[in-house]
């Protein structure tokens, strides 16, 4: 009997390739692949690329350059790099010229070509390029999936994305916005929660402009309304979702929210700047005043809600008095927590083409002012949850010295204990609550103590 071939997949940057990494997978899986952890042991390595930053294009090459050792000692090995890094006709060059061992590199819009270019590669015993510019939206529909994890899915609700933000490459990469069938997202979600699922995170590069070119009108708050009122049987799930852009965000979207029974409490909101100027430059569409009375209105109809937010530091032409109104905006958002980054610049972007007038030491010096200040803001944001019991997905063991792990419907990692029952014994709760019982499944947490990261507490009910 034929060995089957092994194949190693490496997915690098954002939630959206994830789920893309899922659907190669899959189509690995139906081609007859098996799976390591391994690159050493595999007759295939897929690395799926991210390009938002420099240093994830310097990461990709790194490790594109270390596998010409395994490729001289089996020359029957394949090695792909595809993703969003590939879909820029420069970067695909580049790695045609400087790694000749590389035999395959396909751009984002062909995904579902997979098996086809694999299939050229191995009965043409030559290398292929596809970085096709533009592909239909029914293309990406019914390909299979192979996911990470057994109570956890990714659910794509759109592709593509229309802000052309200045200093993003996600336009040029992934296309223009397209949206699912709302009738196929919602039997997709159905059949995952009938099947155990228990948290979904529906995706998109900008999910608040949902709806854009679908023949009857539907936008994310209607969807939003639809999947909460599925039905489930007894299999609770909850729903998550991603990105929000806040020039897109309504009023009516927070109502939903709020009166909903499984979705997310958690709003992560990218503000980027809190300069209206620098704002303008980045061509994000709202101003500072429009997104903390977003967040001031979030915070009236869900009360226990968290936010978070991105924010960039060093954009060209930044002054020192457009990052002191970044520092004014995190004190008055009060920001659970934010994702901070240096401006990294992106060829082919309208904010790589302005003058840069901001020393790299600036930049950082710049960075590590705001981080103290967002330390000083979100440090104990979390206190307001001590003596609350949240309902907390379990995902793991614990990460800060509790039995387990999980996040809350509010987003925020919990770590907690298995309270010892009054005048029992060990055994008894161990055997009353084992991994099975708790990972992958819903249970009460009385928060008892707050960490700047995470909540620590003891489970109350399952």
């Amino acid at each position: 009997m034929r060995a089957i071939k092994l194949a190693f997949t490496r997915t690098f940057g954002c939630r959206a390739n994830v789920s893309d990494g899922e659907k190669i997978n899959g189509m690995l899986a139906e081609m007859g692949y098996g799976f390591t952890r391994e690159p050493d042991s595999a007759e295939l390595i897929i690395f799926n690329t991210c390009a938002i930053r420099e240093n994830a294009e310097t990461k990709v090459f790194g490790n594109i350059g270390a596998l010409i050792h395994q490729k001289r000692r089996n020359p029957d090995l394949i090695i792909a790099v595809c993703g969003c890094m590939v879909q820029q006709e420069h970067i695909a060059e580049k790695l045609y010229k400087t790694f000749p061992f590389v035999d395959l590199i396909f751009g984002t819009h062909v995904l579902h070509k997979l098996p086809e270019l694999l299939e050229k590669v191995i009965n043409e015993r030559k290398r292929v390029v596809d970085i096709s510019e533009t592909v239909s939206g029914s293309k990406r529909e019914g390909l299979p999936v192979r996911r990470e994890s057994d109570f956890k899915a990714d659910v794509p609700i759109m592709y593509g994305c229309d802000n052309f933000c200045s200093y993003c490459v996600v336009p040029y990469v992934r296309g223009r916005e397209h949206s699912r069938n709302p009738e196929i997202i919602l039997k997709e979600i159905g059949g995952l929660a009938e099947s155990g699922v228990k948290e979904i995170m529906l995706l998109g590069q900008n999910v608040n402009s949902y709806g854009k070119g679908l023949p009857k009108h539907m936008t994310f708050a209607e969807l939003l309304r639809q999947i909460d009122e599925l039905e489930s049987g007894e299999n609770a799930f909850r729903v998550a979702y991603m990105t929000s852009h806040p020039k897109d965000l309504s009023r009516e979207l927070l109502d939903v929210i709020a009166d909903s029974r499984r979705i997310s409490h958690h709003l992560h909101l990218p503000v980027q700047s809190g300069s209206d100027r620098i704002l303008k430059l980045m061509n994000r569409g709202y101003s500072v005043k429009q997104y903390t009375e977003i967040i001031d209105y979030a915070r009236e109809r869900i009360p226990d809600i968290s936010v978070t937010t991105d924010i960039i530091v060093g954009f060209p032409g930044e002054t020192r008095e457009d990052f002191n109104q970044t520092l004014d905006l995190i004190r008055e958002a009060r920001f659970d927590s934010a994702y901070t980054f240096i401006y990294s610049k992106r060829e082919g972007t309208k904010a790589s083409e302005m003058p840069d007038d901001v020393s790299s030491g600036e930049k950082s010096e710049r960075f590590n002012e705001m981080l103290e200040v967002l330390d000083r803001v979100s440090g104990s944001a979390y206190e307001r949850y001590i003596g609350k019991t949240l309902n907390v997905l379990c995902d793991g063991e614990g990460r800060a010295g509790g039995d387990y792990s999980g996040r809350s419907r509010e987003g925020v990692i919990v770590d907690f204990v298995i309270q010892e029952p009054q005048g029992g014994l060990k055994a008894e709760q161990e055997s009353s609550c084992t991994k099975t019982d708790i990972i992958g499944n819903f249970v009460n947490i009385k928060i008892n103590d707050a960490l700047k990261w995470a909540l620590k507490g003891e489970i109350v009910e399952k």
